[in-house]
């Protein structure tokens, strides 16, 4: 029989979320299932930290080449974008290899004032460079920390 309790620790302090990568490209893109059409940024203003898991699910040559984290100050990355994290090059070219980055809000924020002029940045994502046109990658978003803890921050999608 399932457990009866409901303990609502773990989905009620992070939200994660997956999500599929098929950029049809050899550039950096951010997470996205139509080739960087739709863009998969989160809004990082009421978490502390944010991290992302990458793994390649086709795998044509090379597989993933670089990961990185990126924010901006728009919604839909039309802003000014800021390089938070990278991971240099990599080689993730099995499918079960995966490469993770992680940041703070804290760092954003900081990279944002770095800037010439200052800039608020407050949206996040993972950009992510593969070998071929024809590799892609299934992405995990994981923000912690929330301000404000409660049920479902994580809940199931589907579409």
């Amino acid at each position: 029989m399932p457990s009866p309790q409901d303990l609502r620790k773990t989905f009620a302090n992070h939200t994660i979320q997956a999500f599929d990568h098929d950029p049809n490209a050899t550039t950096a893109i951010v997470t996205s299932p139509d080739g960087g059409t739709t863009k998969r940024a989160v809004d990082l203003r009421d978490f502390e930290c944010f991290a992302v898991i990458v793994k390649p699910t086709i795998v044509a040559a090379g597989g993933l080449t670089k990961v990185e984290i990126v924010a901006n100050t728009a919604s839909d990355f039309t802003g000014t974008t800021v390089v938070i994290k990278d991971s240099g090059t990599v080689a993730a070219d099995a499918l079960d290899d995966y490469v993770v980055q992680e940041c703070s809000a804290a760092e954003v924020k900081q990279e944002g004032n770095d800037q010439v002029p200052a800039v608020d940045l407050r949206y996040v994502a993972a950009r992510m460079t593969m070998a071929t046109a024809t590799d892609e990658a299934s992405v995990v978003y994981i923000r912690s920390k929330p301000r404000y803890p409660q049920n479902a921050l994580t809940a199931t999608n589907i579409t």
